[in-house]
């Protein structure tokens, strides 16, 4: 017990010591100059955002992830790191995600810090990589991206509010708990808005392809089939051959599917490579897939991403 006490100061003196030394800004999202409130660090800008729903003002959230981010490739600055490992609770997703980042998070558990790794809770799928849109290969890589679902997305700020009210001393649990329910109805209210939306898309064009596979909680939730991705992967890190391009565009052409969807956080570069290879006839599509934007830029929240991006592919599938 007098360790576990004893570790809990160095943390608050920790806190302390980067309100008073760092520069406003040095860690994103990091609230200003001496607060010493206990504190959750959030990996990703999805994650931090549903987190600040839920804690409200009841501590500081501190958010490594920069808008407008590359989850599979940012890093983070050795005062990040030090806020990982004097944090009260760090929110990461797993799954293999934030791959530059993964090493920290468990140099943090290690030092006795709570962590919760959102995406190995929220029931995760494996890649749908057939041209069919069938069940995922069980033996094939989790998919990271839950998010895209948002009803898991509920499931997982459920189990947050859980996590920050175990591990974050001094919490109202009262508040916590009642911030938790009222984003829950907000995020029923997506699910319901997200279904009405999609219910215009026709059965025969209920297939996505996307820069990299990203969508597949999306598709299995909503009844779409994935076609394919131009990176046959979970991460933007990798990169398709040819014979990648030329099964994706065997499997378009058969699926009469003439649209692609990019990762607003990445180059639109392969899916024009794509439209290179159909002979021009194809639609690219932004969407926010894996980065919140600055606040005010089309996607500063989950719940504004979610809609921007169910409005985009609608419009995108149906020709609206």
């Amino acid at each position: 017990m007098s360790i576990r006490v004893g570790a809990a100061r160095v943390r608050a003196l920790v806190r302390t010591l980067v309100g008073l030394f760092v520069l406003a800004g040095a860690v994103t999202g990091c609230a200003g100059g001496g607060d010493d409130r206990p504190r959750v660090v959030v990996t990703t800008n999805i994650l931090g955002d549903i987190t600040r729903e839920i804690v409200g003002d009841e501590a500081g959230v501190s958010v490594l992830m920069k808008p407008n981010a590359d989850p599979h490739s940012f890093g983070l600055s050795a005062v990040q790191a030090a806020e990982l490992e004097n944090a009260d609770l760090v929110v990461h997703n797993g799954l293999g995600l934030e791959e530059n980042v993964a090493r920290h998070v468990e140099a943090a558990r290690a030092s006795g810090v709570a962590t919760f790794a959102a995406g190995e809770a929220a029931d995760p799928l494996t890649f749908r990589t057939g041209d069919e849109g069938g069940p995922a290969d069980e033996a094939g890589e989790p998919d990271p991206h839950f998010w895209t679902d948002p009803d898991r997305v509920r499931k997982v700020a459920g189990l947050i509010a859980d996590q920050v009210v175990e591990h974050v001393e001094g919490v109202d649990e009262k508040a916590v708990r009642a911030n938790a329910e009222r984003y829950d109805a907000q995020l029923a209210d997506l699910t319901a808005w997200m279904e009405r939306s999609f219910a215009a898309v026709p059965e025969d064009r209920r297939a996505l392809v996307t820069n990299h596979h990203v969508f597949g909680y999306l598709a299995d939730r909503f009844g779409f089939r994935v076609i394919g991705a131009v990176v046959p992967s979970g991460t933007t890190l990798a990169s398709p051959s040819s014979s990648d391009l030329r099964s994706l565009t065997r499997a378009m052409e058969q699926a009469g599917v003439r649209t692609v969807f990019a990762d607003s956080s990445q180059p639109t570069r392969l899916a024009q490579v794509l439209r290179q290879e159909m002979g021009g006839d194809v639609d690219v599509v932004p969407l926010y897939s894996e980065s919140l934007t600055e606040k005010g830029k089309g996607a500063g929240t989950y719940l504004e991403m979610m809609r921007a991006n169910t409005s985009a592919m609608a419009e995108g599938l149906t020709g609206a």
